[in-house]
Formats: structure tokens, C-alpha cells, sequence
């Protein structure tokens, strides 16, 4: 029995869809079961409510193998550590309680650099990663560095204005990762039952770009140019609080790509091993286009 959280989410469906495909009996923790389609629910067993909830996840976790982990988004919360690290101490607890074998999380780059303590949600990922491991599971933090799909967040301003914005230097080459490439590897983990112990697992894409290339890869792509604006960590901050997030939690984003400003997703070489297929112009014509193509805008 494989539990999977967020099964709904960004990058929970994609984990479903690839488990599916397997012969594995499935269990879904979902907040509002009607969000998942009928052929879904008809194939998984459901416990509804929120994986934060002691109870729920003492349920789903009773006669579990292993489970997929991923603390969903919580712009409204006091603080970085309550959305990571407190709301997955009830988890914790249970898996601990119910023996489970194996656990796959969705975690960041980060941990061993200078900048881990104050790189904002970088922070709250490592630290939900050590309570997770303290419960004695073997555990495999899947490390990532942005997501491409993040880029869909800014597909009106790429329609309407020809520009997408970030804090980030333009010509900082990073890597980024498509999701659909980290739920691909946590399928293969929760599938193996081979693995034992603590580690983690960095998905760095194909490739490290800046903001400048993919401006042109965009371009190239749509057809049409789109540059890259570079704004004020400030600018960025008060952004995030106009869209309704906590000053806290809008901080937290601030602080991650001050971070990865400074070079903390770099600090993980790339080798054959933890590079994922999806390239960011692969990407871009499968999923930015379409959406772009979908936004309303003038």
C-alpha cells in the first residue's frame, strides 16, 4: 500500500498518474475528494481531510508501505517553520506509530551551504526533512532547485507585457527542474523496495540557464520576444503580501531566492545520475505555450 499526499496538487497528480500505472494498491489523503476525477476515486482508497490532522494520517498510514510526502503551500501561515516543520510533526509521529518503511519527500537544494539557515522555504525544507528522518523511516528528500512550472505563474504578464520578472540576477545560471520530473522520480522510489536509510536525491535538470536564456528560449518558443525584468528583493516581497500571502511567509519566499541569488542551488555538481530529461525549452513548448496561449489578457 502506497499513501500519497496532495494528490491534486502540481505535483501529487503527476505521482497518482504515474502510480496508476502500476499494480500497487493506492491510498489518496485528500482535503476535498470531488477535486479528483471519478475513474480516480473508483481506483484508490480515499481518508479524507488534511495530512496536518493527527487522525487523519493516523488512518492512512495504518497498513501502509510506504508514503509520498509533501507539506502543500500555506501562504497564510505565522511562519516558515509552522508551514514545514509543524504541520508535518503529526505525520511524523505516525509513521513512526505504523512502521512505515519508506517515505519519498519533496524537499530543496540547499543543505551543507552558507546561505541553508537563511534561504527562507530552503530552510523549512531541510528542517521538515530532519523530523521526518528522526522518525526512523528510510527516507529520500527529493532535492530540487525552482520548478519550470513556476514560469506559468507569470504567463498573463508574459502575454500582456512581453516580461516576466524575478529578484534573481539575469545572468545567473541555475538550474531548474520540471514537475514533472520530480514526480516521476518519486514514483521509481516508492516502487523500489530495494532502498533502506537517509539520503537525498537532487533533480537538477538537463541544464543551468539564466534568466536572460530563457527570456530568448521564450522568445524563440512563442514567437513573439519576451525579456526578462530584474526587480528589488523589496519590490518582490511586497508582491507576494499584495497577492494575500503573510508577511512571514512572503519573507520566506523573499529569503529562498536571495539564496539561490547567492549561489545556493549551484552548489550540487551535475552528473548523469541527477540530471532529469525535461529541458526548459521542451517545457516551454508543451506546457508555457499552451498556457500562455490559454491566459486572458490584451
Amino acid at each position: 500500500m502506497i499513501v500519497i499526499t496532495t494528490p491534486a496538487g502540481q505535483i501529487g497528480h503527476q505521482v497518482l498518474d504515474d502510480l496508476l500505472e502500476s499494480n500497487e494498491a493506492l491510498r489518496v489523503i485528500a482535503h476535498d475528494p470531488s477535486v479528483l476525477a471519478d475513474e480516480v476515486r473508483g481506483r484508490v482508497e480515499v481518508i479524507e481531510g488534511s495530512h496536518g490532522d493527527a487522525s487523519v494520517v493516523d488512518a492512512a498510514f495504518a497498513g501502509a508501505d510506504a508514503v509520498f510526502w509533501l507539506a502543500p503551500p500555506d501562504p497564510r501561515a505565522l511562519s516558515v517553520h509552522a508551514a514545514y516543520v509543524d504541520f508535518t510533526r503529526p505525520a511524523a509521529d505516525a509513521l513512526a506509530k505504523h512502521n512505515i518503511g519508506r517515505v519519498v519527500g519533496v524537499s530543496a537544494l540547499g543543505r551543507g551551504t552558507p546561505w541553508a539557515d537563511r534561504a527562507g522555504y530552503v530552510a523549512g525544507s531541510l528542517a521538515m526533512d530532519d523530523l521526518i528522518a528522526a522518525s526512523g523511516v528510510s527516507y529520500r528528500a527529493l532535492t530540487n532547485p525552482s520548478f519550470m512550472d513556476n514560469m506559468v505563474r507569470q504567463a498573463a504578464a508574459i502575454k500582456s507585457q512581453g516580461l516576466f520578472v524575478s529578484p534573481i540576477a539575469g545572468d545567473r545560471k541555475l538550474p531548474t527542474v520540471a514537475t514533472r520530473d520530480i514526480a516521476a522520480a518519486a514514483a521509481r522510489l516508492l516502487l523500489d523496495e530495494s532502498w533502506v536509510g537517509v539520503g537525498e536525491v537532487p533533480l537538477l535538470g538537463p541544464e543551468d540557464l539564466s534568466f536572460n536564456d530563457m527570456a530568448q528560449i521564450i522568445s524563440e518558443v512563442l514567437g513573439t520576444e519576451v525579456r526578462f525584468q530584474q526587480i528589488t528583493f523589496e519590490a518582490y516581497k511586497a508582491r507576494f503580501v499584495s497577492f494575500g500571502m503573510s508577511d512571514a511567509m512572503a519573507q520566506g519566499m523573499t529569503d529562498m531566492a536571495w539564496a539561490k541569488d547567492e549561489g545556493i542551488d549551484n552548489a550540487v555538481l551535475r552528473t548523469a545520475e541527477n540530471s532529469t530529461p525535461t529541458s526548459f525549452r521542451q517545457w516551454c513548448e508543451e506546457v508555457l505555450k499552451p498556457a500562455v496561449a490559454e491566459t486572458v489578457g490584451s
